[in-house]
């Protein structure tokens, strides 16, 4: 496998670039200046808020792209690329909904702030992890001084087995996507991260064959199929192993790390080939 025509490296974060702890690996801000040495754009793609996506990768916020809320968002630095908002009726529809499914704890994913009016401390411990700017709220429907981006809804049993049978009559107006074991989202029925990651593509010039991704959930999905280099983690969804072209170690291995070094060593061989 030749990386060296690889331009563009696009990764997801939880069970993907980010340990079981939710950490990025020690050598990975190492790895990401040999990518920059090599004219290589790096884009973080995450189900996660915005805020929550650059607290975890602050040192290099301003280098990079970040499609946030399974790409209700996107941005390069502080300039914003995209956004897919969600009517408000529609979301009122929703929590209503949402509010009769025992076990659903529902996030209302503003562009400023997430908004919940779960009073489940053992939930609101959990949520903080991938929302940094959040508020507590009465009634998630008196919520309007924002944009909206998503409704996220966490199920402690399991979103696919718990919550995904309720709203899947849904999925021809909405994008439903069982995002993670204890996630579902719904959103614009363009939002996804494969929508964002093509926008991108078109915006920067890089095709297919120069993209390399890495995901583990079936919010990857789309996205995978945008690149040539397509990565499952060793840990990642059935779905997600059928859609990829390869498969690389898990979240705990570094598996992202492992072959972007191959990634590195295979432009400079290159380097040094032309140089010759």
């Amino acid at each position: 496998m030749n990386l060296s025509q690889v331009k563009l490296v696009v990764t997801d974060m939880d069970g993907t670039l980010l340990n079981s702890k939710g950490e990025v690996s020690d050598n990975f801000y190492s790895i990401f200046k040999e990518l920059k040495h090599h004219n290589i754009h790096f884009i973080a793609a995450s189900g996660r808020q915005y805020h929550s996506i650059i607290d975890k990768l602050h040192d290099i916020k301003d280098e990079i792209t970040v499609i946030a809320e399974n790409g209700g968002i996107a941005k390069q630095g502080k300039t914003q690329l995209l956004s897919n908002y969600f009517p408000i009726e529609v979301i009122h529809q929703l929590i209503v909904l949402l509010r009769t499914i025992d076990d659903a704890h529902i996030v209302l994913c503003g562009e400023n702030y997430a908004y919940v009016e779960s009073k489940d401390d053992d939930f609101i411990f959990m949520f903080s992890e991938y929302y940094t700017q959040f508020k507590l709220v009465e009634d998630l429907t008196e919520v309007l001084d924002d944009n909206f981006l998503k409704i996220a809804v966490y199920s402690f049993g399991g979103s696919e087995e718990f919550v995904y049978p309720h709203v899947k009559t849904y999925e021809n107006d909405l994008q439903v996507k069982i995002s993670g074991n204890n996630w579902l989202d719904l959103s614009h029925i363009n939002t996804n991260k494969g929508y964002a990651l093509q926008q991108i593509q078109t915006t920067l010039g890089i095709s297919k064959a120069e993209t390399m991704v890495f995901g583990d959930y079936n919010n990857d999905l789309e996205m995978l199929q945008l690149a040539d280099y397509s990565f499952a983690m060793k840990n990642a969804h059935p779905n997600v192993k059928k859609v990829a072209k390869f498969e690389t170690k898990s979240n705990d291995e570094g598996g992202v790390e492992f072959i972007l070094k191959q990634l590195i060593n295979d432009k400079e061989l290159i380097a040094k080939s032309s140089k010759h």
